[in-house]
């Protein structure tokens, strides 16, 4: 079964745990998912099952938006209230401030990633090393935040929305907020609104080929040489740019790419959303 769709993942499951709900819901052992949530986060989860789970990395996916809540005066290495350690009672802030500060934050944004991430360091995730207490040394990364706003200040806790570029952390944004007001803080709550075009919607099946950030071609010689998986030449395409294309046929999708003159498959015959 050919399926993409959005799951509402729970709080306190990992990503990847929470297809084991989606397996036997569907009845299926091909299930793929992107954009990890950490197991405190809750939200807009991506899945596919089947052939759809090859299409992960041509789907449009960002901008992405999260709603979040810092507490001030609590203290986590891991930037979540998965492992608080200390916590303290902090000065209250004008509301103002607390806007400001947020607000600083728009525009291009470098910065240090949590140490409890996925990021790999010589072969091991990073969270891996730190919860064995080994050391985490990440570089900077850069992230556009293109919008971030407060919703609500009830101190201790800050509530804001935040809409960034793919890969960004919002566990550092909150981070960040709390080293310019001088006070401890780490996000209490994250909820993933959408990934680009993606929002939760039941669990309603979506036509993947209008969810794709991928230019269209045309394929203007026989289907058949596309349905055997036949060595395909430049001249029967309309558009022979070099670039990685969507070609649709009389019953399948295919993606291919051309580069200096020459084609090749990416993926071929995935079957028509129905």
């Amino acid at each position: 079964m050919n399926r993409l769709f959005v799951v509402n993942k729970p709080i306190f499951r990992t990503s990847n745990g929470y297809m084991g709900y989606v397996k036997r819901k569907y009845n299926t052992k091909k299930v793929g998912f992107s954009g990890t949530l950490d197991p405190f986060a809750t939200g807009c989860l991506i899945v596919a099952t089947g052939q759809y789970t090859k299409l992960f990395q041509y789907l449009n996916k960002t901008p992405k938006s999260y709603k979040a809540t810092l507490w001030l005066g609590a203290n986590s290495p891991s930037l979540d209230i998965e492992k608080i350690d200390s916590i303290k009672v902090t000065e209250t802030f004008s509301t103002s401030k607390i806007e400001d500060t947020i607000a600083s934050l728009k525009g291009e944004l470098t910065y240090y990633p949590p140490k409890f991430c996925a990021k790999k360091i010589n072969g091991k995730r990073a969270y891996e090393l730190a919860r064995a207490g080994e050391e985490v040394e990440l570089k900077t990364i850069t992230s556009t935040v293109y919008d971030i706003k407060l919703i609500n200040y009830n101190h201790p806790f800050v509530h804001f929305e935040a809409k960034v570029s793919e890969g960004t952390y919002i566990r550092s944004l909150g981070s960040i907020i709390a080293d310019k007001l001088k006070v401890d803080a780490t996000l209490s709550s994250l909820h993933r609104i959408h990934e680009g075009q993606f929002y939760f919607e039941n669990e309603k099946a979506l036509n993947p080929f209008t969810h794709l950030a991928l230019p269209s071609n045309t394929y203007l010689g026989e289907e058949e040489y596309m349905e055997l998986g036949k060595k395909l030449t430049i001249e029967y395409f309309k558009i022979k740019s070099n670039g990685i294309y969507l070609i649709e046929t009389t019953s399948f999708f295919s993606i291919i790419e051309i580069l200096n003159e020459t084609v090749k498959y990416k993926f071929n015959r995935i079957t028509k959303f129905k």
